[in-house]
């Protein structure tokens, strides 16, 4: 997983983030700044995800609004 999303895109995308995992708050939000890797690692933090199940959501994420943004 080595997929960010482009800070024009990440402005159109975040209240998805935020919509999608309920628990982030508005600075989790803006600690991840696009970036997947720091969205995984606030979902272990938050949900207790495993890093896999974790990456697996994002890519599924980022895959979903790439292709929609």
């Amino acid at each position: 997983m080595n997929k960010d999303i482009a800070a024009g895109k990440w402005e159109q995308v975040k209240g998805s983030v935020k919509q999608t995992w309920g628990e982030l708050t508005d600075d989790d939000v803006a600690q991840v700044n696009g970036n997947a890797q720091k969205l995984a690692g606030i979902l272990q933090e938050k949900y207790g995800r495993t890093k896999e199940e974790a990456e697996k959501q994002v890519d599924e994420f980022w895959t979903r609004h790439n292709n929609d943004v």
